[in-house]
């Protein structure tokens, strides 16, 4: 069995993006003492309160999470048995996970697309796109090959998943056994060369 050993970069689309917003203000927030959040059950208080809100914003109804929460601190009787509590919640987290996956997946179908127009990139009958940055020499890997590679996986925004360039440790793997963008692209590459991948979700992590 052969042993190749390549390079690449690796871009994944459809995975989850996180953005943030930084607005002006006129006065920085006032922080410990000068909040009013001398003690510590202050200070607990105050971020579970604000990273509830942060989690779930607008999907909570702020009236009645007080009311949950004021009937909990003064143990009377829940307004929901147990099992209404957990499959709502379990309900809740599927339908805010299939949400956020389809916003994410339409975010990578829409990068793909401005992506293929692109100079330099190439797109193959399965969607996988690839720019090739250098290109090796010898014989490319089969699918039933061992690899070693150098990789760095983003996400869209540029976001480091996953990088044995960080660990400066190249992985060694066989070729059949990784996900399908992989296992299609490395064999379009030849030894010491460079390439980045653009995955759809389909050929990456779903």
């Amino acid at each position: 069995m052969n042993k190749h050993r390549l390079a690449l970069p690796l871009v994944a689309c459809g995975a989850l993006l996180l953005s943030a917003v930084v607005t002006a203000q006129d006065a920085p927030a006032p922080q410990g003492e000068a909040s009013g959040l001398e003690s510590l059950a202050a200070k607990v208080s105050y971020a579970l309160g604000y990273r509830i809100a942060v989690a779930f914003g607008e999907e909570v109804d702020l009236e009645v999470f007080r009311r949950g929460f004021a009937d909990g601190l003064a143990k009377k009787d829940a307004a929901l048995s147990q099992a209404e509590m957990m499959q709502s919640l379990q309900q809740f987290q599927r339908q805010r996970g299939e949400r956020l996956a389809a916003e994410n997946l339409e975010k990578g179908r829409a990068f793909l697309a401005a992506n293929k127009e692109k100079e330099g990139v190439h797109t193959t009958p399965s969607g996988l796109q690839y720019k090739v940055l250098k290109e090796g020499t010898g014989p490319s890997p089969t699918a039933t090959d061992r690899v070693t590679v150098h990789y760095h996986g983003t996400l869209i925004d540029g976001t480091v998943f996953d990088s044995s360039v960080e660990r400066g440790k190249p992985a060694t793997f066989p070729l059949n056994g990784v996900i399908r963008g992989w296992t299609e692209g490395l064999q379009l590459m030849k030894v010491g060369g460079k390439t980045i991948f653009y995955l759809p979700a389909e050929l990456a992590y779903g």
